[in-house]
Order: C-alpha cells, then sequence, then structure tokens
C-alpha cells in the first residue's frame, strides 16, 4: 500500500461534453415551436468562447435557458461558464458572449488551500499552476477534504482528478 495518498483539485471544463451540449441545445432550438422562423443560433468561437445568437431579449433569455439546461445534463458546471453583456448584432438581432472558464487561477488556488488549512486537517496542499495538489497519509482525510468542497458554495467550478 503506498505511504501517500493525493488528489489533485482543478477547474477545467470538458471542450467535448460542451459541444455535445451546444449540439443538443440547436436541436432543441430548432424543433421548438417558439422558436420557428427565429435566428437563433449558439456557434462556439474556438476552446474558450460561445456565441448565443436571436432576435431579442426575450428570445436569447429562451436560448439560455435551454443550453443551461443542456450543460447541466451532461455534467458541465454553471460556474464555467462567464457571460459577457448583450450587444446589438446585424439583421436587428443580439449577441451574447460567453467566456468559459478553465484552469484554477492564482487567486482561486490560494482561496482553496486556505480553505482546507481552516479546517485542520492532517493534510498537505500544495498550488502546482492551476491546480491544487492533495495529499494526506488516510484516505479518509482526502474524502473529508472532498466533501468540505461538495457542501461549499463555490463561485468557480471544481472537479477532483488523480485520486492516488
Amino acid at each position: 500500500m503506498a505511504k501517500e495518498h493525493s488528489f489533485d483539485i482543478v477547474s477545467d471544463v470538458d471542450q467535448q461534453e460542451v459541444d455535445n451540449a451546444i449540439n443538443q441545445a440547436m436541436k432543441e432550438i430548432n424543433n421548438r415551436y417558439d422558436f420557428k422562423g427565429s435566428k437563433s443560433s449558439i456557434e462556439r468561437s474556438g476552446d474558450e468562447q460561445i456565441t448565443v445568437i436571436s432576435d431579442d431579449d426575450y428570445k436569447l433569455d429562451s436560448v439560455l435557458d435551454v443550453l443551461r439546461t443542456k450543460f447541466i445534463k451532461r455534467g458541465v458546471s454553471q460556474k464555467a461558464m462567464s457571460l459577457n453583456k448583450i450587444e446589438a448584432a446585424s439583421g436587428g438581432t443580439v449577441r451574447q458572449v460567453i467566456d468559459l472558464k478553465s484552469g484554477l487561477s492564482a487567486e482561486n488556488a490560494k482561496k482553496v488551500s486556505k480553505w482546507i488549512r481552516d479546517e485542520k486537517l492532517k493534510v498537505k496542499v500544495q498550488i502546482q499552476n492551476e491546480q491544487v495538489r492533495v495529499t494526506a497519509k488516510s484516505i479518509d482525510d482526502l474524502q473529508t477534504v472532498i466533501q468540505l468542497f461538495k457542501n461549499k458554495d463555490t463561485d468557480f467550478a471544481l472537479q477532483f482528478v488523480n485520486m492516488r
């Protein structure tokens, strides 16, 4: 048995699941009666952005609601989405760009590290680039840390990977 166990806390977005959610949302929009004849669409602009276009603010909100629902069903966190302001687009439509936040910023990594240290558990915490490594002799301590974050309401998405 290993002397020490560890896992990493990261904030990543599964790009394939985002693509699947967008495709499912577009299928639903194309089939829904309230979107017949509208210029509503969801487009991917690189790995970090999604552009939502619709006829007016009301329909744009409906498209975003459909997209959020598909994100939830595909297991993509809502906290990974950062909505920019609504702007006018060509043809009398409106557009909203959504930034996908990926990676744990240095500030958020420090917050995570502080929360763990405040619990006074027998674990070691290391910040490594865009992730936080938690190491302990007991798997139970690691599971306590995971449970701490599942019960904590953070303003950024967290995943727990590489459990060893």
